[in-house]
Formats: C-alpha cells, sequence, structure tokens
C-alpha cells in the first residue's frame, strides 16, 4: 500500500484488512480519533510504538510524556509539523 492509498482509505468507516495494529492507530488518528490511536499504541512495546505514541503524546499537548517517549522509540524530538511527522512515521511503517 502506499502513503497516498492510505491516506484515501481514511474516507472509509473501517480501516482496511490486514493493516499492522500500528498502522491502524494512525489510521484512526488521521481520522481524528486520539483516543483508539492511542490505545493501541500503547500496548506495541517497540521502538515504532513508542514513536507513534511519541507523537500522540506532542499532538495532544504532553510535551515531557511525549519526550520520554521519543526517548524510548530513539527518535529525536520532533519539530516537524504534526502532519509531516505523521507522514513520516506512515511512510517508515509502510516500507
Amino acid at each position: 500500500m502506499t502513503l497516498q492509498e492510505f491516506k484515501q482509505s481514511t474516507n472509509e468507516e473501517h480501516p482496511p484488512h490486514g493493516l499492522s495494529t500500528l498502522l491502524k492507530a494512525l489510521w484512526y488518528d488521521a481520522k481524528g480519533n486520539w483516543e483508539s490511536a492511542h490505545n493501541l499504541a500503547q500496548d506495541v512495546h517497540t521502538t515504532d510504538g513508542s514513536w507513534i505514541h511519541a507523537y500522540l503524546h506532542r499532538k495532544e499537548g504532553d510535551i515531557g510524556n511525549a519526550s520520554y517517549w521519543y526517548h524510548r522509540a530513539k527518535q529525536p524530538v520532533s519539530n516537524k509539523s504534526l502532519a509531516d511527522e505523521w507522514e513520516e512515521i506512515t511512510t517508515a511503517l509502510l516500507d
């Protein structure tokens, strides 16, 4: 699936079948459902899960918590726009 196809899928009511848990988290975030995205991401104990968790807390405005999760993800605290970071993470997971 390409990034464009993934973005287009957010026009649907449900995420596409076969998405990983982390891609589902990003899908729900794109739909404006922060809570579902967070619930999915927080249960994936990998660096990618931590990266999404960091992004979500940054989006929430909780920079202290986000910084902790960026550290766990081995990523620098992002200063990109939220939209650009979302695309960066999504692209990395789709590859």
